[in-house]
């Protein structure tokens, strides 16, 4: 077709024109460009119309997901710049016959265009592989994105490979050989690409991050969950909704804490602590006895101890005048075992996990009791609810037991304090 059209266009200028010699040449080469170029887009668009179009309307009536993501991703789109790329291919030959030292450079354009369509189609095809399988239950959670991405890096490669073994007009052999040369630059061009490609590699062998993850970096100032995971970073939607972007590689270099395990434990941790007054602590004597014999959940308990501290008393001739002698219940004592009986009774707590009340180091800031316990419920508000509703009462009970919560004199204490010495002194 394009012999005789190039034919056919060098008779009618030679005959009708006139022409001869170089502009003969030169005239019909340009009008068979412009034929190639009009051929070429006719091809491109009849193809795109009729059969790319025909394809999309059958994945829109097919229940499977695959064809949907390749119109998607427009995967069959670059598929239809193939044609376009076989008619240059053909038109190439009949046009430049006469041309022997551009003829060379133009097939060398021509497959240069075929390299990169099929870039631009392993691309899609990749794209959509991501999207498909991302999906599905099993790869949910793992970085396909970090995979796909590492696979049209190494396909780019081989692009440029193709591309640069063309223009020189070698065989892509002889560029790998002398890549030994480059490698150095390759490294630092791709430097974030290999490190997050390697860290993507270990976090998904090991399983320390997945898609949905809450993962706490203070150094990145990141607290929420991961939303995306990519071959060089990982962005993390914070709870103030604002996003966190980390490089892949700080997560194999930096300490960072993921909370999926109380995700899959079924409970939440809670951790507090409430300051008891230390000059508020004394021994329980009979009226706090009496008063504290009341309260339902320490009944059984008071009465078991009181037994046994009086038989341990007696059998070893204690005298009970002075309270240093012998084993006595305090105050702070009988309120711990109250906050414990008090976890063990509700309902919000979980069963199965750890649950008590222990005292810790005192300090400063008084004796702290603190509650150790994981709640059933992991939603953020119903947690911290569950949280309020025991220390609110904790808090409340302590005058029940003579205790007194710490707190810093503010200025209202300084105040009634020196109206005291004033009242005094008068």
């Amino acid at each position: 077709m394009f012999q005789q059209l190039y034919d056919w266009y060098k008779i009618l200028l030679e005959t009708d024109a006139g022409m001869s010699g170089d502009s003969l040449d030169l005239s019909v080469l340009g009008l068979m460009l412009i034929s190639v170029i009009i051929v070429s887009w006719i091809v491109f668009k009849i193809v795109r119309q009729t059969l790319v179009g025909i394809i999309h309307r059958f994945a829109k009536r097919t229940t499977s997901e695959w064809d949907d993501v390749l119109v998607e991703r427009k995967f069959f789109r670059y598929v239809s710049l193939l044609l376009p790329g076989v008619v240059l291919l053909i038109a190439v030959d009949a046009t430049l016959t006469d041309f022997e030292n551009v003829l060379p450079y133009a097939n060398r354009f021509v497959r240069i265009y075929f390299v990169f369509v099929f870039l631009s189609i392993v691309s899609s095809f990749l794209n959509a592989l991501g999207d498909v399988l991302q999906g599905y239950p099993a790869f949910e959670d793992k970085p396909i994105r970090s995979y796909t991405q590492v696979g049209k890096i190494l396909f780019a490669l081989v692009a440029v490979i193709f591309t640069v073994a063309i223009l020189m007009g070698r065989s892509p052999v002889y560029i790998l050989t002398g890549l030994g040369a480059v490698t150095a630059i390759l490294l630092l061009l791709f430097r974030d690409p290999i490190l997050g490609l390697v860290a993507s590699i270990q976090m998904s062998t090991i399983d320390m991050v997945r898609m949905g993850d809450w993962i706490t970096m203070p150094k990145y100032g990141a607290d929420g969950n991961v939303v995306e995971i990519n071959l060089t970073s990982l962005k993390v939607q914070n709870f103030d909704k604002t996003i966190t972007i980390i490089p892949s590689y700080a997560f194999i270099s930096d300490s960072f804490t993921n909370w999926r395990g109380m995700a899959d434990s079924g409970g939440r941790r809670i951790k507090r602590h409430v300051n008891i007054k230390i000059s508020s602590i004394h021994f329980v004597d009979d009226k706090l006895m009496q008063k504290l014999k009341k309260l339902e959940i320490l009944k059984d308990y008071l009465q078991e101890k009181a037994d046994e501290i009086k038989k341990y008393n007696n059998d070893h001739n204690f005298d009970d005048e002075v309270l240093l002698n012998g084993r006595r219940l305090t105050n702070i004592g009988v309120y711990r075992i109250y906050a414990q009986e008090l976890i063990k009774r509700n309902e919000n707590i979980h069963p199965e996990m750890i649950a008590m009340v222990r005292q810790l180091q005192s300090g400063d800031s008084g004796v702290p009791i603190e509650i150790y316990a994981f709640s059933k419920d992991q939603r953020w508000p119903f947690y911290e609810a569950i949280m309020a509703d025991i220390f609110d009462h904790l808090l409340a009970a302590t005058s029940y037991f003579d205790l007194e919560i710490f707190q810093n004199p503010s200025g209202a204490d300084f105040q009634a304090l020196a109206a005291l010495r004033e009242s005094s002194e008068s």
